[in-house]
């Protein structure tokens, strides 16, 4: 394991100093061989988890990666969970079939990443649950992260972050389904980010959400592109986006649907609601397809936010009103 290598302080080297009768060049040769030890003793690693491996538990590979550690974890089902600690570390599954369920740490996620610039890609995370009803697959607590490839199914909390200044969220390639609860004093939804700087949504399939948002950002840039966010003949979702405190927004060449069961049918995507308004450099919803499946009339952006909404371009389907609030639409 690489665990001892952050923890470690370097020694003053012995031989840092010649000796009376030392060669200035056997002095060099020395110090360097010292230092390469030292960088070899630190150099990041890739851990290899699994069945058959030395290290069979995903959670304690990732709570003891350093920084810079790559943790690959072999196809199977694993009762686990983890705490990483380590900045710029890599969480990937070795092939298709790596799930970790149904153990959460620290009362919060199946992964709960403190380090900054994680990456974690090729998982599925599922059955997350916590006495107080957010149990997440990942609980970001660092700054910045990755995730791609991921699939969260039937956790309470899909991924979930709280206020970091400066970090940067990016989703790829990833699929939410049947996430979300809204039990006890507040709802968790499938991507629920604070006030970060920016949270980035694209290539993602997000599908029968129980009560509670697919997605909701109070980050300062907030970006959805090219994702399909549908609630399905059975979802039950409120709004398929939220984002209450604006912002700068762009949402754009999307998939959306709101279904027949859906607990808030007055709007698809909300901007502003919630006061507290961010700065903005614009609010542009263009070129997406949005199906109202539901028996009432739905609104398909309403602006709550004190500048304008720029709509162009988007399909609309059922019964829906294209825009409420400040705005234009093309």
């Amino acid at each position: 394991m690489a665990a001892t290598c952050r923890q470690q302080k370097p020694r003053p080297m012995a031989f840092t100093r010649r000796r009376a009768g030392t060669s200035s060049r056997a002095a060099g040769l020395l110090l360097g061989l010292a230092v390469a030890v030292t960088l070899s003793a630190c150099a990041p690693e890739v851990i290899e988890v699994g069945p058959t491996r030395e290290v069979k538990s995903p959670g304690r590979a990732m709570s003891e990666a350093s920084d810079g550690d790559t943790v690959l974890i072999d196809p199977g089902v694993y009762a686990d969970c983890a705490l990483v600690r380590g900045s710029n570390v890599t969480i990937q599954g070795a092939g298709p079939g790596v799930v970790l369920t149904s153990k959460t740490c620290g009362g919060k996620a199946i992964l709960v990443t403190r380090g900054d610039d994680i990456t974690i890609r090729n998982l599925t995370l599922q059955h997350a649950a916590v006495r107080d009803h957010n149990g997440a697959g990942i609980r970001a607590e660092g700054v910045n992260l990755t995730v791609d490839n991921v699939r969260f199914l039937d956790n309470e909390e899909g991924i979930l972050a709280g206020d970091k200044r400066g970090s940067t969220i990016r989703v790829v390639n990833s699929d939410f389904e049947r996430n979300g609860t809204c039990a006890g004093s507040g709802c968790a939804h499938g991507i629920y980010v604070g006030h970060i700087q920016e949270l980035d949504v694209g290539n993602c399939r997000f599908f029968d959400q129980k009560v509670g948002h697919h997605i909701k950002s109070r980050a300062y840039t907030t970006q959805v592109i090219g994702n399909r966010i549908e609630d399905g003949p059975d979802g039950t979702a409120s709004y398929e986006i939220d984002v209450p405190n604006g912002g700068s927004v762009l949402i754009q060449g999307n998939t959306i649907e709101k279904g027949p069961k859906a607990q808030n049918w007055t709007r698809a995507i909300a901007i502003g609601e919630e006061g507290r308004i961010l700065p903005s450099k614009g609010l542009l919803i263009r070129n997406n397809r949005f199906t109202n499946d539901n028996e009432h009339e739905t609104v398909f952006v309403e602006n709550d936010a004190p500048y304008p909404a720029r709509l162009s371009g988007n399909v609309l389907s059922g019964k829906v009103v294209p825009l409420r609030g400040p705005g234009s639409v093309q």
